[in-house]
């Protein structure tokens, strides 16, 4: 499996390190040229590569790090996502009314035809998500929704190996929606640094 994070803003870097701390090589991009961050990509550790939008698509796995509102751009990097797996790190606040009762995951799956697209590690802040997930004797929990529901269990195993407690909510429109803001109002699972207890 390959690994790409699209997004070098704060989430984007966060997630770079929980890959980094694992020592699993993900590529890192953005719609600018990978010069531009190459070595703030290699400091965070060897094994994470600063690559081209182009490139980085190529990717099995592709985290989703940037605005809501550029999400349709990264759309347009490939005619067809058949095969690919998209996670949906991204969070949209405040709702625009015309989004009203849709989750915005699932505006995004339609941009990225053919993919399975699940949301998740989107509700942990920046400094959360990059600090080590096993504190306390467990592992910080993330939350998974997809209308796909064999999308869920790769994206969990590697949420495991990131080490992450994996807690899937289901349907994007159902459990997931505790995840999703809804107009000025955050979803009840936003932002709730959770841990899992070894069993």
């Amino acid at each position: 499996m390959s690994y790409a994070i699209i997004g070098f803003g704060k989430i984007g870097q966060a997630l770079a390190k929980a890959f980094a701390r694992k020592g699993i090589e993900v590529f890192v991009a953005t719609t600018r040229d990978p010069e531009s961050f190459a070595a703030d990509a290699a400091a965070i550790g060897p094994k994470v590569t600063a690559k081209t939008l182009a490139e980085a698509v190529k990717a099995d796995v592709i985290f989703l790090a940037v605005r809501y509102e550029s999400h349709r751009d990264v759309a347009k990097a490939l005619p067809s996502w058949d095969g690919k797996t998209v996670i949906d790190a991204m969070n949209l606040f405040p709702v625009p009314e015309e989004l009203e009762g849709i989750p915005s995951s699932a505006v995004v799956a339609k941009a990225f035809n053919g993919a399975k697209l699940v949301k998740g590690f989107n509700h942990l802040a920046a400094a959360t998500l990059a600090a080590d997930p096993v504190v306390e004797g467990g592992h910080r929990v993330v939350f998974l929704s997809s209308d796909d529901e064999d999308a869920i269990g790769p994206v969990a195993a590697l949420a495991k190996q990131l080490g992450f407690a994996p807690i899937k909510l289901g349907k994007l429109n159902e459990g997931g929606a505790l995840v999703h803001a809804r107009g000025r109002t955050w979803g009840k699972l936003i932002f709730q640094d959770l841990f899992k207890k070894e069993q």
